[in-house]
């Protein structure tokens, strides 16, 4: 047990080893502070080969016609070699930008919202409990059941595959962080602010939304911003719902391509050329959420006050 302060022996004869840590306990703090580094670096490891892969595979196939063209159809035997070397994904951006856009829309609205009443309004009560326990359960719900969720809700009341239900499904995987980053952002303001809002007239709806969520707004983008890394990345969900095609979206309730889906039907190609470009799609998806990773560290580093 430590002694206390009055218990110190004092004076020239005062034994200073017996406060020092003995060698026992430095060797277990040494073994323990190398196990650390060596799990560190055991998880780095499988980090350090996929971009290193990633990296090699696909930045020799980067070039600027990924961005215009269209991604090579028709190949086969009779096709001549040189034009299996061309070719690019412009509908597969086009079409992850967009539904990543049509999730955003409709789960950002509805994730601030719900995030509001848990804090604010609803505080203590069993909705709140219990929209907390939909949460979690929602965030570790495999995408494959958002999915097919969004298959049966959107694809077969529409009767066809379309960027509108890959938005619902991606929506869905969104909503969970969300809610929770807008939480915290909210349980970040301090009680004075609300207190002092009240005290000058103003009522609860003019304090929250006028006085705390402004305040909180670092939060919630840094919420859309980590849920938008995440959706850009889900294949199973889109195989459900956006299908793929191999043109240009025409229309929001038509099949749409995206990265992922290109990149799970490329990489299972026999021709060369495909798989060159899934390669070359799995690295721009990996900047594109490294991109977005590094705009939600910079603006989590905002105070709110």
């Amino acid at each position: 047990m430590t002694p206390l302060p009055s218990q110190l022996p004092t004076g020239e004869h005062a034994d200073l080893n017996q406060f020092a840590v003995s060698s026992h306990r430095q060797l277990f703090g040494q073994v323990m502070t190398g196990l650390v580094f060596a799990c560190v670096a055991i998880s780095i490891v499988p980090l350090a080969s996929i971009l290193f892969m990633v990296i090699t595979n696909g930045l020799g196939g980067f070039s600027p016609s990924i961005f215009t063209e269209l991604p090579p159809v028709g190949q086969g035997v009779s096709v001549p070699a040189a034009s299996l070397q061309v070719g690019g994904f412009r509908n597969a951006i086009v079409g992850t930008l967009l539904t990543c856009a049509i999730g955003g829309i409709i789960s950002v609205p509805f994730g601030v919202l719900v995030a509001i009443y848990t804090v604010e309004f609803g505080q203590g009560n069993w909705i709140s409990q219990f929209v907390r326990f939909c949460t979690n359960v929602l965030s570790g719900v495999p995408s494959i059941i958002a999915g097919l969720f969004a298959y049966g809700i959107v694809v077969l009341l529409t009767g066809g595959f379309s960027a509108v239900a890959g938005g619902a499904a991606l929506s869905v995987l969104m909503l969970p962080t969300i809610i929770r980053t807008t939480e915290e952002g909210l349980k970040s303001v301090p009680k004075a602010t609300r207190l002092a809002a009240v005290g000058v007239g103003a009522t609860n709806f003019q304090t929250v939304f006028q006085i705390v969520l402004p305040a909180a707004l670092p939060f919630v983008a840094t919420g859309v911003t980590l849920a938008i890394a995440r959706a850009a990345g889900e294949t199973a969900p889109l195989l459900f719902t956006c299908l793929f095609n191999q043109y240009d979206i025409k229309g929001l309730w038509e099949p749409t391509a995206t990265l992922s889906v290109l990149i799970y039907n490329f990489a299972i190609s026999p021709y060369p050329n495909q798989q060159k470009l899934a390669w070359v799609a799995a690295l721009l998806i990996v900047l594109l959420i490294l991109s977005i990773s590094i705009f939600a560290r910079i603006i989590s580093r905002r105070k709110v006050y």
